[in-house]
């Protein structure tokens, strides 16, 4: 008998739980809002917002403004001094540091005892949980998780706080047991020089018996072609043949798949997907034939949702943008949302920065559509980062390319008054022709977005798009640039600013 179908064992009720997130989600949701305002009603926040008295979702909504990490700021940084009972019961010492949407400052979102437990923990439980159910012959447990992580430092010099990347608090706060299956070392995995980290994770888990990987694709991918650099293999089977899982968040993984599916050519290789932030984790790919992801109900998160075409950041706070906030009852199949998060970390009604679209309702599951700022809506086009993965995914399929990274932005006007998108691109496999690739691109944003095709039409609002081809590692040394390397950071792909790309056009000329 296996380890696994033995562990296995452990999460069949939480198995029969998760089967209330099929029909009862409101219920779940109600509950959990009902439990957040209980625990917080002590607080500076609670008081100053009457959580003791607030009875229903109208009364909350009412009560409790919507706030981005600005109006939240001075609230954590007194948190972060060491101050108790701000926005959550109790002295939070755990912060993830997080570049979120402005990408030359840091957030600090705070990170609670119970956020951890009910939230991030439950999450990781939960994708091992419906991967065991979908695959009743694994033997997950019968060999080693690779997980990597981030690192993280003090905080003011607190005792026993420090902020850092997710994954390193993940790590850290992890139950000791859980390092009798995981790798590389703590030691390494904590590791703030990405580089010097890939070496060692590499050499420390090359002849170990891998079942399961974790992690943001990218950097994995970094990792594993390492992993072959040193062991001289062809495919990561050959290192690791009892490999059979890759949970993966962060980024889209389209653009990678395959660049794995070449890495990793056995044909019982699963992929999973996760959304998991560092300011909660909120989905789970359940269904291994359906790419969306199930949103989880019962966590410590209450759920709302902006349709995008009333978002702005300048109403944030404001009743004006109050009045299109929905609950999960509200809900439409296929309509954009910026998404609304509170939280047992001490989040209140918090703009996320992610943009989703429902798939199905009962059970309510979504798909990762972009960012709230990660758009380009220069001439009224409103592309967003789905419709460049599925753009980008159509055009490498029909020309054997693969690409590593991207980031786009729009050329208002030209020196001949002309108005574009320019893609700056970093392939590992460069297609035949950069003409013939542009060509399909942007003919497959036409097709999967109206407002692109309209401004496309007949070249008069916008001229075709134009790709600059970036040089290897550009993106890597931009990330290294501004101290990003590595951990949870990813590029900013879409964007009305010129700040990103042009930076990444003058690197790219060295």
């Amino acid at each position: 008998m296996s380890i696994t179908s033995i562990v296995g064992k452990a999460f069949y009720g939480r198995q029969k739980e998760l089967e209330k997130h099929i029909h009862q989600g409101e219920e779940l949701q109600a509950d959990v809002l009902k439990y957040l305002l209980s625990r917080a009603k002590d607080t500076e926040y609670g008081r100053q917002h009457l959580f003791g008295t607030t009875k229903s979702y109208k009364e909350f909504t009412q009560n409790v403004p919507v706030n981005s990490y600005e109006e939240l700021k001075a609230d954590i940084d007194r948190m972060r001094h060491g101050e108790k009972d701000i926005l959550w019961p109790g002295q939070v010492k755990w912060y993830a540091k997080s570049s979120g949407t402005t990408y030359d400052k840091s957030k600090f979102i705070p990170v609670s005892s119970e956020g951890l437990q009910q939230v991030h923990y439950m999450g990781g439980k939960d994708s091992v949980a419906f991967y065991l159910k979908n695959n009743p012959k694994s033997r997950l447990f019968d060999g080693r998780a690779l997980i990597l992580g981030g690192s993280h430092s003090p905080n003011y010099n607190l005792p026993n706080s420090l902020v850092g990347d997710l994954s390193a608090i993940l790590i850290e706060n992890i139950n000791p047991l859980a390092n009798f299956v995981r790798v590389p070392k703590k030691q390494t995995a904590l590791l703030s020089d990405f580089e010097v980290k890939r070496e060692r994770i590499a050499q420390e888990t090359m002849n170990k018996n891998v079942t399961n990987i974790s992690g943001v694709p990218s950097w994995m991918m970094s990792v594993l072609v390492r992993v072959l650099e040193l062991t001289g293999k062809q495919h990561l089977e050959e290192v690791w043949p009892n490999l059979e899982v890759f949970f993966h968040g962060g980024i889209a993984f389209g653009p990678y798949r395959n660049q794995y599916e070449q890495l990793i050519t056995k044909s019982d290789m699963h992929y999973m997907e996760t959304y998991n932030a560092s300011e909660g984790f909120f989905g789970i790919q359940n269904d291994p034939t359906d790419s969306s992801m199930l949103l989880m109900l019962d966590y410590g998160v209450f759920y709302e949702f902006i349709p995008m075409e009333h978002f702005s950041e300048e109403l944030i706070g404001t009743d004006e943008l109050n009045q299109y906030v929905v609950p999960l009852s509200g809900v439409e199949i296929g309509k954009n949302y910026a998404m609304l998060i509170s939280t047992s970390c001490g989040l209140w009604r918090y703009v996320i920065g992610d943009t989703i679209s429902f798939t199905s309702k009962n059970p309510y599951k979504f798909i990762i559509t972009g960012r709230t700022k990660h758009f380009i809506n220069a001439f009224g086009e409103e592309l967003i980062v789905d419709n460049a993965e599925k753009g980008l995914l159509y055009a490498c399929q029909q020309t054997q390319a693969e690409v590593s990274e991207y980031t786009a932005a729009p050329v208002y006007m030209d020196g001949n008054a002309k108005c574009r998108h320019q893609w700056l691109i970093e392939f590992n496999k460069e297609p035949a022709d950069i003409q013939e690739f542009a060509r399909l691109l942007d003919t497959k944003l036409q097709t999967i977005n109206s407002d692109y095709e309209a401004k496309r039409f007949k070249d008069i609002t916008l001229q075709p798009l134009e790709i600059v081809q970036a040089r290897p590692n550009l993106f890597n040394d931009w990330l290294k640039l501004h101290g990003k390397l590595g951990g949870q950071h990813k590029i900013p792909r879409l964007s009305n600013s010129r700040k990103t790309i042009d930076e990444l056009l003058e690197m790219n000329k060295v």
